[in-house]
């Protein structure tokens, strides 16, 4: 009996270094937080192996040497009031003793302060966003893995359901805070090497941090069911040295600069096609299945659906803005215009479709600067913006060829109901008194401010200037609409009420209706000790401006004249003023 129990407590003392290695034992991981939670994890263990063995080996010890074969008799006695209160009190200071260290780690772990980098973590059904905040970056991050191989027709690589497309690349050595929240459904973002597992819930903002010990690549996962497809939504971490960073950051930002001249281009059918599938294999074929059949009547096939085989527009407006009420998302801003221009070319012109159909990038991107859908495919790639100096005269606009190949019929109703649009009285300043002459005058102030597309700052300040006061703000509502529904709509929802006290309400706030100085010193600077981060550094001038704007008179707030990027730049120098 001796050797046996020697043999145990021989085992057990030498499975401390064993333990790290096994998966049913928590990892090291590569950060402060995972190596404490790691060292708590163990001094907890070995406080209960202690615990066990005294408790059982008392057990065991009675069991053999007071049973009843050995005459041992049974005492009588109900109450003890030593030993009670002593098994009560010995587990008490065993609780603190362990409560201590757990307090410590648990405040490290939500001490956020001194970052060096924020990165903004968004979930969807099914992939990740990330929104690096210093750096001006943000992408979609989706899982690679093949159809082919999640459906047995293809040999799995060692990374099966556990790569990405584009993974999360940071710097080793630096604090890293994470802001992690949801877009839709509740989801929670995993990485066991970095001690992080926070909730991503709509409308909340969860924070945690990380500093990166090593490089490597550190794979996690969804860790809260979301839905169908919740395996298939996993993290990957690339952590790499400072200057590996800054050289991934540049690359982004130049595959940003060389996306504009890919926007502009002619794209050809063969090209558009290919690319398409990429798009389509990557983020459409897990609802609407590889072959386009769907799984009706929750996802419906796009195989000779109305959709894909009708007119043009209607699938346009139906991929950028989503259908309300059912499970198409809104990808406008979750796909750049040439993944758009290509994944809805791939829907009309395969699985059988064979429309013919062919949408440039830069229609995506006309239409996602404010034309009309009827406009922005009218749109030519490659042609020249349209000068204030010098509009386009009808024949020249009849005869401009269209670059999209829409049905003849849905062509015909949609040039009719353009045409039924148009103001028929033109404008002159004869004759600005009368209501007609004053809707033609808007009507060609705004066609100029969608035509124009500027490409500098000062162009975009010279449009501007060229549009009325209520021209201007109407068209920088609708801009700021687009900013407040990517950056603050998390916290403020959708109609400006907030989540109080942690996220207040914009609706009728002392903020939006008072004075605007406070409120775009709020916007620039944030508030601190709350919640509210500051955008100086995250969104341009006119973007803060139209943001603002569209803060001041949306919900009924209706709170005084609209804001231009020249007075965001005047608050800014007055800040730096010492």
């Amino acid at each position: 009996m001796r050797r046996i129990q020697f043999t145990l407590f021989s085992l057990l003392a030498a499975s401390n270094a064993a333990f790290a290695d096994m998966a049913l034992n928590l990892t090291p991981g590569v950060s402060p937080i995972s190596h404490d939670v790691y060292s708590l994890h163990m001094t907890v263990f070995w406080i209960c192996v202690a615990i066990g063995i005294v408790v059982f080996g008392v057990m065991i010890y009675s069991m053999i040497y007071h049973r009843k074969s050995l005459g041992a008799k049974p005492a009588e006695f109900h109450t003890h009031p030593v030993l009670e209160i002593t098994w009560t009190i010995i587990p008490v200071i065993i609780l603190v003793l362990m409560a201590i260290p757990a307090t410590k780690v648990l405040l490290n772990m939500n001490n956020t302060d001194k970052e060096e980098l924020t990165v903004k973590i968004t979930g969807y059904q099914w992939k990740w966003h990330y929104e690096y905040l210093e750096d001006d970056v943000k992408f979609f991050s989706n899982l690679s893995t093949t159809f082919d191989q999640i459906h047995n027709k293809a040999p799995k690589t060692a990374d099966y359901l556990r790569e990405v497309d584009n993974p999360m690349v940071v710097p080793i050595h630096k604090k890293i805070r994470l802001l992690i929240t949801s877009n839709d459904v509740n989801h929670a973002w995993w990485v066991a090497d970095l001690g992080v597992k926070r909730d991503a819930l709509g409308g909340f903002i969860n924070e945690a941090w990380t500093i990166i010990d090593k490089p490597g690549i550190y794979r996690g996962q969804c860790a809260e069911l979301c839905g169908v497809n919740h395996a298939f939504m996993p993290i990957v971490v690339v952590a790499t040295t400072e200057q590996g960073y800054k050289d991934w950051v540049a690359k982004q930002k130049g595959q940003a600069t060389s996306g504009e001249a890919e926007t502009n281009k002619a794209w050809t059918m063969d090209e558009l096609m290919q690319r398409g599938e990429q798009v389509y294999s990557r983020i459409c074929a897990a609802c609407h299945q590889p072959g386009g059949v769907g799984s009706p009547p929750t996802f419906p096939a796009l195989k000779g659906s109305k959709i894909t085989i009708g007119p043009a527009a209607k699938h346009v407006d139906v991929v950028m803005n989503g259908v309300s009420g059912t499970a198409m998302q809104a990808f406008k801003n979750q796909l750049s215009d040439v993944e758009l221009a290509a994944v809805i070319t791939y829907e009309r012109n395969a699985f059988g479709n064979n429309t013919g159909s062919i949408i440039q990038p830069i229609q995506m991107k006309a239409y996602r600067d404010g034309k009309s859908l009827v406009d922005a495919l009218a749109v030519k790639p490659g042609a020249a913006p349209v000068t204030p100096a010098k509009q386009m005269t009808q024949a020249e606009e009849k005869a401009k060829p269209s670059a999209v190949a829409i049905p003849p019929s849905s062509l015909e109703e949609a040039q009719a109901e353009n045409q039924a649009k148009q103001p028929t009285v033109a404008a002159s300043d004869a004759a600005k008194a009368t209501a007609s002459s004053k809707l033609a005058e808007a009507k060609q102030k705004e066609d100029k401010a969608a035509n124009v597309s500027p490409t500098t700052s000062k162009d975009k300040e010279a449009a501007n200037a060229a549009l009325s006061d209520e021209d201007y703000l109407k068209q920088s509502m609708s801009r700021g609409e687009k900013v407040y529904l990517g950056t603050c709509v998390a916290c403020h929802q959708v109609a400006g009420t907030g989540l109080p006290p942690t996220f207040p309400a914009l609706k009728d706030s002392p903020i939006a209706t008072g004075p605007v100085a406070a409120h775009i010193d709020r916007v620039l600077n944030g508030k601190p000790g709350t919640s509210m981060l500051p955008f100086k550094d995250q969104l341009k001038d006119q973007e803060l401006a139209d943001v603002i704007n569209y803060e001041r008179h949306s919900w009924g707030n209706n709170a005084g004249p609209a804001l231009k990027a020249e007075d965001i730049q005047a608050a800014r120098t007055q800040g730096q003023k010492p």
